[in-house]
């Protein structure tokens, strides 16, 4: 610190901590201010004693107004984009790489879960990061990872849909958190470490509410789903993507369990997600003799990846590198950009950043 009187050479004059703010130390028999703190300090101790105790609380005051601050702004410090340059290395044009943390930053994700085709691949996109990637996250953007959290859970909360996906999210992130936490230790995370701890009570009480979720019946008294007939019914079901789903819905009425339990809907589900050598590696017989391919179905998606389907995806250009949501105009110098466009997986995101 710079010293504050007229020659550089000499002492700084003395402050002291007052309610009204810092003011220099006046002497009450010279009249004028003093030079030196040690001379302050010789003639009373106690007063010495409350000034460093004052400095003590009231850093320790603006620090948990910080802390405070940091967990409850919802303000997002960085600009969201349509696009971005994608870039590994360094140029002559440009220094330094993209990271993980600067693509989920500068991307707009928190517009992205407002749109249903892109939902589930920023649910997705969220699983991954809380499985292995969270400490590679810079302090902003791991901020930013809660703050799209907090609005998925309220979207989740307000429309009662993908009620599952969201569980599954929240326990994946805690059971991360209370790994790094706990076991590696506090220097991989980055902030306070009371901070994250009011993080994954933020996360038990989300957990809470979509455990205490009621589903309310709306007022349509149209034509419901029972209500078609059962080539339709089975049609419909056919698009389901996930067996947990055909056994939710198979709970709803007596009807259509038995529609969930057809040999022809399981076995198309599994011919979907998995090969024909991985099918018959597991194979399983009912009682009859005959391949149970609903228990078929729920072995192989232990042992295998499924097969994941998106409405909208991110896309890289091959040409100019830049990375964008599908269908998004960027400034490409390529005849026909849309030859140039490969889309990119939640894991084809990641793996886009690992150097």
């Amino acid at each position: 610190m710079p010293f504050l009187g007229q020659d550089w050479r000499s002492p700084g004059q003395s402050w002291v901590k007052t309610a009204d703010g810092w003011t220099r130390f006046l002497d009450e028999k010279s009249g004028g201010y003093v030079g030196d703190i040690s001379s302050f300090c010789k003639k009373d101790d106690h007063n010495k004693e409350n000034l460093f105790n004052s400095l003590n609380y009231d850093v320790a005051a603006k620090k948990r107004k910080k802390d405070l601050l940091n967990n409850k702004a919802k303000i997002q410090y960085f600009h969201q984009e349509k696009w971005i340059y994608v870039h590994k290395g360094s140029t002559k044009e440009r220094h330094g790489y993209c990271t993980l943390g600067e693509a989920f930053n500068r991307l707009d994700f928190s517009s992205a879960i407002l749109d249903s085709r892109r939902f589930n691949y920023v649910v997705r996109l969220l699983e991954l990061i809380a499985k292995s990637q969270l400490t590679s996250l810079s302090g902003i953007a791991q901020k930013n990872y809660m703050n799209i959290l907090e609005k998925v859970v309220q979207k989740v909360l307000e429309d009662q849909q993908n009620i599952r996906l969201i569980r599954e999210l929240l326990q994946t992130l805690y059971t991360s958190l209370c790994t790094l936490v706990q076991r590696v230790g506090k220097s991989v995370l980055v902030g306070n470490i009371n901070m994250w701890v009011h993080r994954m009570e933020s996360i038990l009480h989300w957990q809470q509410q979509l455990n205490n979720i009621q589903i309310t019946r709306p007022a349509f008294k149209g034509t419901t789903f029972t209500d078609l007939p059962l080539c339709l019914q089975l049609n419909i079901m056919q698009r389901l993507s996930d067996g947990r789903d055909l056994v939710s819905l198979g709970q709803v009425a007596p009807d259509l369990q038995v529609l969930s339990e057809d040999r022809l809907l399981w076995k198309k589900l599994c011919q979907y997600h998995f090969t024909d050598r991985q099918i018959r590696k597991r194979l399983i017989l009912s009682d009859k003799g005959q391949l149970d391919w609903k228990k078929m179905y729920f072995k192989l998606i232990r042992c295998y990846p499924r097969k994941e389907q998106y409405g909208d995806t991110l896309q890289l250009c091959r040409h100019c590198h830049i990375l964008s949501w599908k269908g998004t105009d960027h400034p490409c110098t390529a005849n026909n950009p849309e030859t140039c466009s490969t889309s990119l997986s939640p894991q084809d995101f990641i793996n886009l950043f690992r150097f």
